[in-house]
């Protein structure tokens, strides 16, 4: 076959296979943000030949983060010291915010004279006049952020308050006390209402669910950030708060602290002169949290042109978001008008005669002052078509305008006649209705005092419906990732409210895959690792290795898995768990630690002959299925996906579980994918190679003989390994070809035994003929182009593509293995002997015109398969729901 020729390449910046932790805008994971900047800038894939400085590095950055470990685990196993409260702002960036106002509120009240403050800070010098103020009082101490004495005050205190999110090995002990204040109500869009939010929001959602208290500065933060944008309703076990936000009553300024503020800008650099101050607070622009000084260059024209129009009786004051602040501050050009961290942000709102903002939720805070406000947003078009927002222009309390000389006339205008703008009152009166300056005492009356009477606390919103936490495996495109996106595709999600687990990746394939998943699908992802020192670890892993995971033989780690379970999951409440896998002993026992649920774990094969298969003389699941199976026993439901599977698992696992626990849930395809897929065209699939110099796609040459359609073509698709036997195919289709040369046959997967199997087709002398096409994220286009499907495996579960080739109507040729009878309802596959030879009769048999198109009833088998999974998460037992539903009749069952 012809090289292949040249496409337009369908790839695109997304795709790139970097695993980048680094938050895109508005995500404000600024806790990986800092972890970043203290590690170091990502290193670049390293190759498979390490240079001697890399593999140095490499050693250097595993001592590092064990060391990390231990220093934390060390300060867990101490008691908590009562009365200690540690606050943190965007990851120790300053002393800000509402932990800055709480702070203030207790320190101010002699009722809790008795507690001890610590403050996070990145470095000596973010909060100057914080640190100078309180240097003499013993009560209050700072400590670097990610240091021994920060992973003390986050093990030990009994009070955490956080306006952001703490490290990714953060897990709250039991007996502490977590507010998260967050920072601000949104306009842009947050959490998994951003495009690509479930990833970029992962290590937030994992802190809103750890928190005890969560503070709205109202009712639509609450609800539309929380509640939705978040997915908290129904699994949050803590409480919401919704009467105001603590850091706004600070901008209520007497006289003489107007006079205090203004000098201390005036030591700053600004030079007021007597003028009244505009304030310009824009939000983060860049491309990259890694490379924040990207926005400073426009800052710098945009400020200029906003002075030069709002006219010399007014000064225009830069304030910056946190990321570029010290970037900022290093430009001589910004050094006059730029507002000093250390000064917090609402204490200079309520020195400013006006706001010039964008998209920062700044302006819901300066509501509360009755001035005007002004939105400048020169990327509006952009900015709401990559992130996306929830007001409209004309929706805002302020004229809006792409132009900055427009919006300091605007002001200015505003400024002279002191009217307010259209909706301007609608808006204080919806987003700061509780802003009397009294918000921070009764804060601290919920969290310290506990006196809820009379407040607005509540619980986050439950509809009722059952809570279902699934780990979906690994998310490589293979049968049990197919066949986990399908079930969810299928749920009614009206009767269930469905969570995922997942590992935290940014690969390319994990990332296709998981844009796969169904928008009503909460998803949460596991972060670094888990807490506890290495040496204990160490110990952890060779009990496993010697067969003890057993709960009742290892104790001694319960702690760990529990703490672990907490740190991914924080309080989230679920009613049924599953491990859609089955496959990793990790995974299972991470499943059996959720508090006490019925769970289920998944079979997708012959399981006791999946722990035996050899891969290049390897059998490398014989240890991690073994431990898996002693977990057997522990769940409440072992799901095979097909009867005989059932029947096989039941029989050959007996030793490990009940025979009662064994039940069965057969596979569903997803029917609109596959017919949307299956008419792609074949140039533009994403999997052909790609030319590293022009990133254009080159398409393969069997492409455009597939296209051409000569000849008779035969295809496989499966992953290349020992049970699919690929061998035997290869065999068996050399005896086809020898009669009917003008016959092809396409191998569509990737696998470990590629190059034993390229071997085999050029021995053989079928490089013509047989093609190993490589993965391919959709596979039914090439499925629908050819003209009958083979499967030459030596056992399988339910094997999804039979599902999907009868989806596309195609003539089934299969090997007998133990499930083939009932992997479609119709029994529409001419099944054949494992050997060679009734192989080859079956693919002649095709050419013979005796294997008729298969097809699928998908309503009758869905219905089926609502009722069986429906028994499961319900705990019904098969006996109780009667005799076996006969394949391909109708379910009473319509929806799962």
């Amino acid at each position: 076959m012809e090289p292949g020729r040249r496409v337009p390449s369908v790839r695109n910046d997304a795709d790139s296979d970097t695993d980048s932790t680094a938050a895109p805008p508005g995500g404000l994971d600024v806790s990986l943000i800092a972890a970043q900047r203290l590690i170091g800038p990502e290193q670049p894939q390293e190759s498979a030949v390490q240079s001697p400085l890399s593999r140095l590095r490499r050693q250097v950055r595993k001592v590092r983060r064990a060391v990390q470990y231990d220093r934390h685990a060390f300060w867990r196993r101490h008691p908590l010291r009562q009365g200690a409260v540690l606050y943190e702002s965007f990851s120790g960036n300053g002393a800000l915010c509402n932990p800055e106002a709480i702070f203030r509120g207790l320190i101010a009240d002699p009722e809790f004279a008795g507690l001890t403050h610590i403050w996070a800070l990145a470095e000596r010098g973010v909060a100057p006049e914080l640190e100078a103020e309180f240097a003499d009082d013993p009560r209050v101490t700072f400590v670097r952020y990610r240091s021994s004495a920060y992973y003390r005050a986050l093990a030990t205190s009994q009070y955490l308050v956080n306006n952001a999110t703490f490290p990714v090995e953060f897990s709250k002990r039991p007996g502490q006390i977590y507010l998260n204040t967050w920072h601000g109500t949104p306009l842009k869009q947050m959490g998994f209402d951003m495009p690509g939010g479930a990833l970029d929001s992962a290590n937030t959602l994992r802190n809103l669910l750890a928190a005890d208290f969560l503070l709205a500065a109202n009712d639509f933060m609450a609800e539309r950030m929380y509640e939705d944008a978040y997915r908290l309703d129904n699994v949050y076990a803590g409480r919401i708060i919704t009467e105001g936000y603590p850091r706004i009553d600070r901008q209520r300024l007497t006289e003489a602290e107007v006079v205090d503020v203004r000098a201390a800008l005036g030591r700053s650099g600004a030079a007021l002169n007597g003028r009244t101050i505009v304030l310009y607070a824009p939000t983060w622009h860049g491309e990259s949290f890694n490379r924040p000084e990207d926005d400073i260059d426009r800052l710098i024209d945009d400020v200029r042109e906003l002075q030069r129009a709002v006219g010399p009786e007014h000064i225009v004051l830069l304030k910056t978001h946190q990321v570029v602040h010290s970037f900022a501050a290093s430009r001589p050009e910004l050094r006059s008008i730029l507002v000093p961290n250390s000064l917090p942000t609402n204490v200079t709102l309520g020195v400013c005669a006006g706001l010039i903002t964008d998209y920062s939720s700044i302006f819901f805070d300066y509501l509360a002052t009755g001035r005007p406000i002004v939105f400048f947003t020169p990327d509006a078009a952009e900015y709401a078509e990559t992130r996306g927002t929830y007001f409209a222009a004309e929706e805002l309390p302020g004229p809006v305008t792409e132009d900055a000389a427009t919006a300091a006339r605007a002001m200015r205008e505003l400024l002279a006649n002191r009217h307010p703008a259209p909706r301007y009152a609608e808006w204080q009166q919806r987003f700061a209705p509780r802003e009397d300056g009294s918000v921070t005492k009764r804060v601290i009356d919920i969290v310290f005092r506990s006196k809820t009477a009379g407040y607005d606390v509540r619980p986050a919103r439950n509809d009722g419906r059952k809570r279902l936490l699934m780990y979906l495996g690994g998310m490589r495109s293979n049968g049990i990732t197919t066949a986990g996106l399908n079930l969810l595709a299928e749920l009614d999600h009206a009767r269930y409210d469905v969570t995922v687990l997942m590992a935290y990746s940014r690969r390319r394939w994990h990332v296709a895959n998981q844009a796969l998943i169904p928008h009503e699908v909460r998803q949460l992802f596991r972060m670094g690792g888990m807490n506890g020192g290495k040496l204990e670890h160490l110990r952890r892993k060779v009990d496993e290795r010697r067969g003890r995971v057993l709960h009742a033989e290892s104790r001694r780690y319960k702690a760990l898995w529990d703490d672990e379970w907490r740190r991914v999951f924080g309080g989230a409440r679920f009613d049924w768990v599953a491990d859609l896998s089955g496959y990793s002993p990790f995974w299972a026992t991470l499943m059996l630690h959720s508090p006490s649920v019925p769970r289920a774990i998944w079979l997708h094969n012959e399981m006791a002959a999946d722990r035996h298969r050899e891969v290049n003389g390897r059998k490398h699941m014989l240890h991690s299925l073994g431990r898996v199976f002693k977990l057997y026993g522990e769940f409440d439901r072992l799901v095979s996906v097909s009867p005989r599977l059932t029947e096989l698992n039941r029989s050959e696992l007996v030793e490990y579980a009940p025979a009662d626990r064994f039940a069965t849930v057969r596979n569903l395809p997803n029917l609109e994918r596959v017919s949307t897929r299956l008419r792609q065209p074949l140039t533009e699939l994403d999997g052909h190679p790609v030319d590293p110099e022009t990133e254009q796609a080159l398409v393969p040459g069997w492409v455009d003989e597939l296209e051409a359609h000569h000849g008779t073509w035969f295809v496989s698709v499966g992953r290349l390994s020992p049970e699919k036997n690929h061998e035997r195919l290869i065999r068996a289709f050399g005896l086809v070809h020898e009669r009917h040369p003008d016959a092809r046959l396409l191998i569509v997967g990737a696998g470990p035994l590629k190059d034993r199997l390229k071997a085999q087709i050029d021995a053989a002398g079928l490089a013509d003929a047989v093609t190993l096409t490589g993965a391919y994220q959709n596979p039914f286009a090439i499925m629908a182009a050819a003209d009958c499907f083979v499967l030459s495996s030596v056992y399988e579960g339910q094997p999804m593509v039979l599902l999907e080739a009868a989806v596309c109507r195609l003539p089934i040729v299969s090997t007998a293995f133990a499930s083939v009878h009932d992997a479609l309802p119709d029994r529409a596959i001419h099944v054949v002997g494992q050997s060679d030879a009734a192989l080859a009769g079956g693919m002649l048999a095709f050419l013979n015109g005796e294997v008729p198109r298969s097809s699928l009833d998908i309503d009758a088998y869905r219905a089926e398969v609502a009722a069986e999974f429906s028994a499961i998460v319900d705990g019904e037992s098969a006996d109780a729901r009667g005799p076996a539903t006969p394949p391909g009749s109708a379910s009473p069952q319509p929806a799962l």
